[in-house]
């Protein structure tokens, strides 16, 4: 054999999947190299659902300030986020992260490389670092099995002037005493609408979401989703339907004339584009940030040299999570076109599959019913199982419970004005299929649903012989069904 380092395993990704995996594998006595050209974390722990989670928090004490301004609470004007403050308790979390888990992988024997990973065959790994600013170094190293799980990058938005747009890392770790006065978001989907909570609550004058669709978070209940629209709108969100952004001029001076923003954002109607009428408007604005969504992070992997298949959700594998091209590759989380939502459940959950298979042979399937998923906004909208249209396409005979509860207790003693549910419950097994929520805690409750779909729990299963605290979010579970 060549001279070259030989592993067990090669994991390319040290986010939640390619982390579980190494981790397990080590343990059952594998030798394990784990490869990243970024800060070893992920996308989860230094750039997506933890930092975001902590920004929100910030923004729902503001929030639940003003929700109880008429209500014995007062000086409500007094209480505001101090962004750079904001980011800087951020840091705290992800800053020593890298180095963490860097320790932990040494502690535990498993090999960390810096750099950036393309395969050169099969089972042959590249990789590219730099000792120092002139010098590019490489190794080769060979795997008896490899692992992708290099997550997701913001999708190309292929339109002029996208150097003066921020992704969402960017927006993540603004480090200025406070967000500018005027902002516009591309896209209408999760970051959109979670960034632009956060923004409407850290005293952003003007925020607007361009979305190109008719309906904004299109993976969610569409009832739901006009509630939280509504409530958007009257936080000072304008969302705008049907519309795609052109192009984003920077102007030449450092201010616009009349302040309102030294970058234009040029927009059309969808529906005008159609009938080939190219008529654009204008906005200016502060800032632009990219929430058009992500795409597997594959480009610079080299598959072909792999003899890897792909498709546009990424590496194409079969129901053990392994390459149906290349036997020895797997992949996990926002890489593998298995069906999973990319999710950091997901990716924990396709760890602990890839890993069995790899030590076991394959013997576990992917599954991903009772999958939730939760839009962080405030108050945040949840779902898992069946939406009524997918229930329908699938021929299935059920009914649907579906209220507006702004004037149940439990949305009036927080001073919520817009949260709603929609249950879809099996006609005659009385299965619960779909669970769709808006309101405070729903991105706890909705927990309550997944397990009831993933179980095939029925109506009386949630009601009769459980005793929920009271009063609590959770307890108006028995009031939905």
């Amino acid at each position: 054999m060549d001279n070259k380092t030989v592993y067990d395993l090669i994991v390319v990704g040290t986010g939640t999947a390619g982390s579980t995996v190494a981790s397990n594998c080590r343990s059952n006595g594998l030798k394990v190299a784990i490869i990243d050209s970024l800060p070893f974390g992920g996308t989860c722990a230094l750039r997506g659902c933890e930092p975001k989670k902590i920004l929100i928090e910030a923004a729902k004490t503001i929030d639940a300030n003003h929700r109880h301004g008429n209500k014995g609470i007062s000086d409500i004007d007094k209480v505001h986020v101090c962004w750079r403050n904001l980011i800087n308790f951020k840091r705290t979390f992800t800053e020593p992260f890298p180095k963490q888990r860097e320790d932990s992988y040494i502690k535990a024997g498993i090999v960390p490389i810096h750099g950036k990973a393309k395969f050169i065959d099969m089972d042959t790994i590249k990789v590219e670092y730099n000792k120092n600013a002139d010098e590019t170094n490489i190794d080769i190293i060979k795997g008896k099995y490899i692992l992708v799980a290099t997550g997701a990058r913001p999708i190309n938005l292929g339109i002029p002037g996208t150097e003066n747009v921020i992704t969402s890392d960017q927006f993540l770790d603004l480090w200025s005493y406070q967000l500018p006065d005027n902002i516009v978001f591309i896209g209408g989907g999760y970051i959109s609408f979670e960034f632009a909570h956060i923004a409407a609550r850290s005293g952003v004058k003007k925020i607007t979401i361009f979305h190109r669709g008719k309906q904004s978070l299109e993976h969610f209940d569409p009832d739901l989703v006009d509630q939280l629209v509504q409530k958007s709108k009257n936080i000072g969100i304008e969302v705008q339907l049907e519309t795609k952004v052109e192009r984003i001029d920077k102007l030449t001076s450092p201010y616009s004339s009349d302040g309102a923003g030294n970058l234009v954002v040029h927009y059309s109607s969808v529906a005008n584009s159609l009938t080939d009428d190219n008529s654009t408007k204008t906005l200016k604005a502060d800032m632009v940030v990219h929430g058009a969504g992500r795409v597997p992070n594959l480009e610079d992997l080299d598959l072909k040299a792999g003899g890897i298949e792909q498709t546009s959700r990424g590496i194409k594998v079969n129901e053990y999570l392994q390459s149906v091209s290349n036997p020895i590759v797997y992949a996990a989380g926002d890489v593998a076109s298995s069906g999973g939502a990319p999710l950091t459940p997901v990716a924990s959950y396709d760890g602990n599959i890839v890993s069995t298979n790899i030590l076991n042979g394959n013997s576990i399937k992917s599954n991903y019913v009772g999958l939730p998923s939760v839009v962080f906004t405030i108050p945040p909208l949840a779902l898992v199982g069946l939406k009524e249209k997918d229930a329908i396409e699938q021929g299935l005979q059920f009914r649907t419970n579906h209220n507006d509860t702004s004037g149940w207790y439990s949305t009036r003693r927080v001073g919520e004005t817009h949260s709603g549910f929609k249950i879809l419950i099996e006609q005659g097994s009385d299965r619960i299929l779909g669970a769709h929520l808006l309101g405070p805690h729903a991105e706890e409750v909705i927990n309550i649903f997944s397990m009831a779909i993933r179980l095939g729990l029925t109506v009386k299963d949630l009601n009769d012989p459980i005793l929920y605290a009271y009063p609590t979010n959770t307890s108006d579970v028995i009031y939905m069904l």
